[in-house]
């Protein structure tokens, strides 16, 4: 037995799947998905084949003569669920599961018909990363194992359904009040891009490659948001090299998803909160579309090396930005990346093992484990190599680095290896046993700096001299610009310093929720009782968990907000997915620690 994922149960001694079908009903009324999985392995195989699940039932297994299969499920873990193990007869090629899934897939999220912007019909939407493919298909859910993919998804009559995959029509689903789309993903993806939609949906088309999906209340808003979306494919295609998955499509999905995108292939699902209203935040839509690169291209091989994932994205997303908008705007983003960095740090500590970008999480959810420090301190590391050696040859490495692992999922120490035979000594010149195995950060981490940055640093900092920049200092800041200057203002203020930077820059008003969350950040944490409504209505609408964690934690500072904090939950909750609730509900109960020894 050798397992290689501290995640899962895939056995490399086993035959690895390469291809499955999925054949599903949607079931919104018992909040199910009922069907099957026909996986084709890579090898024939018999004896023991070992498989993630986690809270499906399963009725039966057969393999290509249409034998039965006998099966058992292991104890359940907390973390990896079940292992399925079949044992397969001889020469097993191919091998159907019939099975459904539980009420509680934790991939799955179900909104009632009043919970969608239309209000007329239900809504469901998966997130699979980071391990929870397996909890709607039996499957080795590493990323170790790629896999492409075919599926027919029978849903009610009114809805549609879009997939990580290319639609390949629909047909009747055999009942009048039913039909079934089918889908087709032919390049070989790790299992936490499956996704799905199913929903009163829409689209419009963008260009020739590129499509935004949304309800209909929303599409029209998010068309005009993410109309430029081909001139940023371009513009990523001519610094990493042709786009492999045939089309961008986009999906914005309702408030509770809790992420601002995921980067499944051939459907990007994006926060609604991107949609300011003045293309503000588009440039989640660089950081999506550099992961069909950086990600799905070249995988992590599993969860402990996840920076190869978010850290070359979060670069690479950068490098997109600074082409379209100049370096200045590019150094703004590293800025506003740092902040990140910095709180996930502190959350963690300093000397938490949780801040090494190669990761030991044997027995720690990786859910658990997210923060901004796989995609910050990653992106570091990466623009440390790049300096090391120039752009131009770290463009030769990068694209080198592609062609070598297109369609693989690779490991830290693959990388390191790779990099030493391209590039002959930089990784001990780039000190990267530091990077990837030591606590905090390295003492050779890059620092950005421009005179614009330098400029609103100054300006914020002088606010505890009793100094506000003037008409002319804050006259035409960009949005970065202004989130940049909040950043970097004491966290508590006064209450008349509040009204002021109300009244100077609208921000209760603001549609821009990197803007609006930083403000109310600073005055829940200052008591400030002007913000409570618009703080509320925030946190009962928004579930994307980049927002819920500063604001919770904010409102834990005074006694009367983290009384409205438990009233703001329980309001919320059951809009938010389970991800969200899990992150809020442990904010929370620091609170009474706090109450206790306060």
């Amino acid at each position: 037995m050798s397992l290689i994922d501290p995640h899962s149960y895939y056995d490399t001694d086993q035959p690895a799947a390469k291809r499955f079908h999925l054949d599903w009903r949607v079931d919104f009324d018992r909040h199910v998905i009922d069907g099957s999985a026909r996986l084709e392995l890579s090898a024939p195989g018999s004896g023991p084949l070992d498989l993630d699940t986690k809270g499906l039932t399963i009725d039966s297994a057969t393999d290509q003569r249409g034998e039965a299969i006998p099966f058992e499920l292991g104890d359940e873990d907390p973390i990896l669920g079940r292992r399925l193990r079949l044992t397969l007869p001889a020469d097993t090629t191919t091998l159907t599961i019939h099975y459904s899934t539980s009420p509680e897939a934790l991939a799955l999220q179900w909104f009632a018909p009043e919970q969608t912007a239309g209000k007329r019909h239900p809504f469901m939407f998966s997130q699979c990363q980071a391990i929870h493919a397996r909890t709607i298909v039996p499957i080795q859910d590493t990323p170790r194992v790629r896999v492409a993919y075919t599926a027919s998804v029978t849903v009610p009559a009114a809805l549609s359904a879009v997939m990580s995959a290319g639609p390949a029509g629909t047909r009747n689903g055999g009942a009048s009040d039913t039909r079934t789309f089918l889908f087709e993903m032919p390049q070989p993806i790790p299992p936490y891009l499956l996704a799905i939609v199913v929903g009163d949906i829409e689209s419009r088309d963008l260009s020739s490659r590129a499509r935004v999906w949304a309800e209909p209340e929303m599409v029209g808003k998010a068309a005009w948001e993410f109309e430029e979306v081909e001139q940023m494919i371009e513009t990523a295609e001519k610094l990493f090299g042709p786009y492999d998955w045939d089309r961008y499509d986009m999906i914005v999905l309702p408030p509770a998803f809790p992420y601002g995108g995921m980067e499944n292939p051939r459907m990007t699902f994006l926060t609604p909160t991107v949609i300011a209203g003045d293309r503000s935040l588009v440039d989640v839509v660089a950081h999506e579309l550099a992961h069909s690169w950086t990600g799905n291209l070249v995988t992590n091989a599993t969860n402990e090396h996840f920076w190869l994932n978010e850290g070359f994205t979060t670069w690479a997303e950068r490098r997109i930005l600074e082409a379209l908008h100049g370096e200045e705007r590019c150094i703004l983003g590293w800025a506003i990346g740092q902040k990140a960095l910095d709180d996930s740090v502190a959350r963690f500590g300093e000397g938490s093992p949780l801040t090494k970008l190669r990761t030991d999480l044997k027995g720690i959810d990786p859910d658990e484990a997210f923060s901004s420090i796989p995609y910050e301190k990653g992106a570091r590391f990466v623009n440390v190599i790049e300096r090391e050696v120039g752009r131009e040859r770290f463009d030769e490495f990068l694209a080198s680095y592609m062609k070598r692992f297109r369609f693989q999922s690779i490991t830290s120490e693959e990388f390191i290896e790779f990099l030493e035979q391209q590039l002959p000594g930089v990784a001990d010149k780039v000190l990267w046993k530091e990077w990837l195995y030591e606590t905090g950060m390295p003492k050779n981490a890059p620092v950005f700096r421009s005179a614009k940055l330098d400029e609103l640093t100054a300006l914020a900092k002088s606010w505890s001299d009793g100094i506000k920049p003037n008409d002319a200092q804050i006259e035409g800041w960009a949005t970065d610009e202004l989130l940049v200057y909040l950043q970097h203002l004491p966290r508590e203020l006064d209450h008349e310093s509040l009204r002021w930077l109300d009244a100077s820059f609208g921000l209760n008003a603001r549609g821009n929720y990197e803007i609006l969350v930083e403000w109310l950040s600073i005055a829940v944490a200052s008591d400030y009782e002007p913000a409570f409504a618009r703080v509320r209505e925030v946190l009962v609408t928004v579930g994307r968990m980049k927002y819920l964690r500063p604001l919770y934690n904010a409102l834990g500072k005074h006694a009367r907000t983290r009384t409205l904090a438990r009233e703001i939950y329980a309001e919320g909750r059951a809009g938010y997915h389970s991800l969200s609730r899990r992150v809020i509900e442990s904010i929370i109960e620091k609170y009474a620690v706090d109450e206790v020894t306060a």
